[in-house]
């Protein structure tokens, strides 16, 4: 009897090791299912993983040009060659209009792309701010947004009255010299009800609407921006037209193609910023209809604003499920999908025009804009991939991963990073190959020149590299050809702009380190 029951007894336990030996195989294939979803996938995304020292060294460099940027009187100044400039500007309105940032290498302050600059800089840290903060960049970030965002909300001293320009563009570009000596007249410009520029004031409602939830912690800064976003969104809506109408001067240097690509972007980030309906419905009913130029995927930029919403409404739908099944959503998502089947180089709808090092190439001025800024939402809709366990979209006959989209967008900052055949850092002071003469005033002039207006020019010809390194700015970028010729003359290849900042701030916080969770922007 006893042996009978020690042998019933082994035969039990035996039983009970196949059952968890099964349990243990079954849950070790779904987590390999769960974290591996096929050959060459990321995993699913988590907290920030070690950083990428890479990545991590761009991005501190990368976020150093908004400080050379910057107007008004500095704080906490680490760039020695910079000090306190424009200090008079909007005392013709009587307003304090000396912070801001300069667009590019001259002294304008032109609010179209310095607007669209704050959004995508928003953007990127609530995408990625704690991957910046892996990095140490956060505070930096938070700080250069800040700096913008002072500044919008004086530039907005009623409901419908928008200061979108400080300086004139043809007096400032008669002039070679340096911020702190500057001495030209630099007028202060509005847009109102009369003279209306729905684009501006819409991208503006957009980077206050977005820069709100980013300084949420900060409830009453919070909600004056927001307050400003909800106003200037309703001006932009109700007094329809083009800036570049109603201020032709600006026509030269940033002329605006449209205004609804900025309205729908602008109630886009608004509904993240309220989760008022009304702002859906906007983008979702006639106004999307209009304007959202569904299943035709463009090129996001200062100028055109459709993949970003695209990929922003993309969000709603990946994570909201009580909205999620609005057909006209989906359309964003649906083309959102599109711009990046045209992104990745295997697809039946890539696009073709590509350097033979892999760069996408879509403007020969500022060529690295249009890369860089796809890139940045290649990364942002893989993330949305990966944290909805999504595998796949399908471009055409085939179909392809979050890995896909992620090793492109490596691709283009790895190509800017010096991955490309002129072996060369296209973000200045990143590696030992970059520009030295990039065009830049401030750059380009000895701190210790005594120079004005008119004597500064000798700089600009001088065949002697910049003096002072414009550290973080990202140049204009090579040729088709691929050749840069690096020169302060050239202004197309060696220019750099806020813009571009922005753009690579946001590439290079997305890949800084593993992918992390997507969450909520509230």
């Amino acid at each position: 009897m006893g042996k009978e029951k020690k042998s019933g007894g082994c035969f039990g336990w035996f039983i009970v090791l196949i059952v968890v030996g099964a349990i243990a195989l079954a849950l070790g294939l779904t987590l390999r299912n769960k974290f591996h979803k096929g050959d060459g996938d990321a995993p699913v995304p988590g907290p920030p993983g070690a950083v990428t020292k890479k990545y991590g060294d761009a991005l501190e460099v990368a976020l150093q040009f908004f400080d050379i940027q910057k107007s008004g009187k500095l704080e906490n100044n680490e760039i020695s060659w910079r000090g306190d400039s424009a200090l008079q500007d909007g005392k013709d309105a009587d307003l304090d209009l000396s912070k801001g940032m300069y667009d590019a290498g001259d002294h304008m302050k032109f609010q179209f792309p310095m607007a669209y600059t704050a959004t995508v800089l928003s953007w990127a840290i609530l995408e990625y701010g704690d991957q910046m903060n892996a990095a140490g960049q956060l505070e930096s970030a938070r700080n250069s947004l800040k700096w913008l965002t002072d500044y919008f909300i004086n530039a907005h001293p009623e409901p419908n009255v928008l200061y979108v320009q400080v300086g004139d563009p043809d007096l400032d570009h008669k002039c070679w010299d340096r911020p702190e000596d500057m001495t030209e007249k630099r007028p202060a410009i509005q847009i109102n009800a009369s003279s209306p520029g729905s684009d501006v004031a819409a991208e503006t409602a957009a980077a206050m609407a977005a820069a709100s939830l980013v300084f949420k912690s900060n409830s009453g800064y919070s909600s004056s921006l927001l307050k400003h976003a909800k106003e200037l969104f309703t001006f932009a809506d109700q007094n329809r037209g083009l800036y570049s109408e109603s201020i032709p001067e600006v026509q030269t240097y940033y002329n605006s193609t449209g205004y609804g690509d900025e309205l729908l972007w602008a109630a886009s980030w608004l509904y993240h910023a309220t989760k008022d309906h009304t702002y859906l419905d906007y983008v979702t009913g006639s106004n999307g209809e209009s304007y959202a130029n569904w299943g035709s995927p463009t090129w996001f930029s200062w100028d055109d604003k459709r993949p970003g919403t695209q990929v922003l409404l993309s969000r709603v739908s990946f994570f909201d499920s009580k909205v999620a099944s609005n057909a006209n959503l989906q359309k964003y998502k649906k083309t959102a999908e599109a711009v990046m089947c045209g992104l990745l180089p295997k697809s039946p709808t890539a696009t073709e025009s590509r350097t033979k090092g892999g760069l996408l190439w879509i403007s020969q001025w500022n060529a690295l804009q249009h890369p860089v800024a796809s890139a940045f939402l290649a990364v942002i809709y893989s993330d949305y991939m990966l944290t909805s366990s999504t595998q796949k979209i399908h471009c055409d006959s085939n179909s392809f991963r979050a890995a896909d989209l992620r090793k492109f967008a490596m691709s283009q900052a790895n190509y800017v990073l010096g991955d490309n055949p002129m072996k060369m850092s296209y973000l200045v002071g990143y590696g030992d190959k970059y520009s030295q003469f990039v065009h830049h005033r401030g750059a380009s002039i000895p701190v210790d020149a005594t120079t004005n207006c008119s004597n500064g020019w000798q700089w600009l010809e001088s065949d002697t590299p910049n003096p002072n390194v414009a550290t973080g700015a990202l140049v204009g970028g090579p040729f088709l050809n691929e050749t840069f010729v690096d020169s302060r003359n050239n202004s197309m290849q060696t220019e750099p702009s806020t813009y571009n900042s922005a753009v690579i701030v946001g590439l290079l916080s997305g890949l800084v380190t593993t992918s992390s969770v997507v969450t909520s922007f509230t």
